[in-house]
């Protein structure tokens, strides 16, 4: 017997489309539920897709790879079609194909720019598995209930697409390209157009790199390694740690278990330090300049503003932190180690160069002060606890959750 069928959409501001797509979709699969997944639509999106029969997720704006990752966990146990909200044609050929991930490949191109997301989408899928895709991009897509496992949460964004081909490939799951005539409204080579395919090739990038869930279970790209630019050996020594680190926390953890990714952090920095500027306490307040901004590395944003309020007065660089904020207070990406290490490195170098003599044991001792607080409890938990008494009512309870990466891929 066969698994059962459930449709995702998900959608944002596709009033005037909605409904023809879900009623093409519930007659065609009149035995599968439609669930769409409405990205914080300013019309009535919701409204229309629930009278022509949809059940329908009201999100806040949270993006296209996590508005559907909330409809999947919505979706009973089975096989999933996705589709996009304003698609034109029959997708039966995807559920009926022999692949475990059937993809459409549009008979004919509509719209579109210079290719460029396209090509790079291809290149970075055959670099991760090896295998060829014409429309690595599509977002119809038919997927067995093993590739649902291998694949959600999906990436957030418009990177969903890309990872999925790729966690599914490497989990050596068959992927299969069906070409259809289909039809959609498509981009053109205008502004809206040029920055809708900036975005998507921005998220690609992101999504073909590592992963991991945050404190709310969502599966978001590290993007640490993009401060290479600017302290390459300490990225490199964090990134490390987002790969390949374990379950110890905290500097007795790693200390005990002798051969872990945090103690080549807490060797490796202090020693990078010491041979830029020559200084045992320049090593030391590098080293834990480093660790207390990756303390810090919790919730969304939270390290960028500290590094931020902090750059300023050591005259930090400041333009790449500017520049991934928004997609960290967004939850479309975290720093990792990778980021949080380098991030908190740059200052303590920065700050090498300002304070000299008692100014700079002062900050020592702080740095040193606060990393023995988080060996005893989580700084985030600290701030959590502080947050939630200033805002708590008299009689009201605080939740506190403590977020931690759950998993690397």
């Amino acid at each position: 017997m066969d698994e059962p069928l459930t449709v995702l959409v998900a959608a944002r501001d596709e009033e005037e489309t909605i409904a023809r797509t879900v009623a093409r979709l519930r007659r065609a699969f009149p035995d599968a539920e439609v669930i769409v997944a409405d990205d914080g639509s300013r019309d009535a999106t919701a409204d229309a897709a629930e009278d022509a029969g949809a059940t329908v997720l009201r999100l806040r704006r949270l993006g296209k790879g996590q508005a559907l990752s909330a409809a999947e966990r919505a979706a009973p146990p089975g096989r999933l079609l996705l589709s996009d909200a304003e698609l034109d044609g029959d997708l039966a050929a995807l559920v009926n194909g022999r692949g475990d991930l059937v993809v459409a490949a549009f008979e004919r191109r509509q719209g579109g720019g210079f290719g460029l997301a396209k090509r790079t989408a291809r290149f970075l899928i055959r670099l991760r598995t090896g295998v060829d895709q014409r429309e690595p991009l599509s977002g119809q897509r038919a997927l067995s209930a093993r590739v649902r496992a291998a694949t959600f949460p999906l990436a957030p964004g418009f990177g969903c697409e890309v990872r999925m081909t790729i966690d599914a490939a490497r989990a050596g799951l068959r992927v299969e390209e069906v070409t259809l005539p289909l039809r959609h409204r498509p981009t053109g080579r205008d502004l809206a157009g040029f920055v809708h395919r900036a975005r998507q090739l921005a998220d690609t990038l992101f999504a073909a790199g590592p992963l991991a869930l945050n404190y709310r279970g969502r599966r978001l790209p590290l993007v640490g390694w993009t401060l290479a630019a600017h302290e390459p050996v300490v990225t490199a020594i964090g990134l490390a740690d987002d790969l390949w680190s374990g379950e110890e926390r905290g500097f007795r953890a790693h200390l005990r278990a002798a051969r872990t990714t945090g103690v080549l952090k807490l060797l490796g920095i202090p020693a990078y330090a010491l041979l830029r500027k020559r200084s045992v306490s320049a090593a030391l307040l590098v080293g834990l300049a480093a660790n207390a901004l990756n303390q810090l590395d919790t919730r969304p944003g939270r390290a960028l503003k500290a590094y931020l309020a902090v750059g300023l007065a050591v005259d930090a660089p400041l333009g790449i932190a500017v520049l991934l904020l928004p997609y960290d207070l967004r939850e479309m990406a975290m720093l990792g180690d990778a980021g949080a290490n380098s991030l908190g490195a740059l200052l303590g170098l920065n700050s090498v160069d300002r304070l000299t003599g008692r100014g700079r044991w002062i900050a020592i001792g702080a740095l040193a002060g606060l990393t023995i607080v988080g060996e005893r409890m989580s700084l985030g938990a600290l701030i959590e606890r502080s947050h939630g008494r200033r805002c708590q009512l008299p009689g009201q309870r605080t939740d506190v959750r403590l977020g931690r990466h759950a998993s690397r891929t």
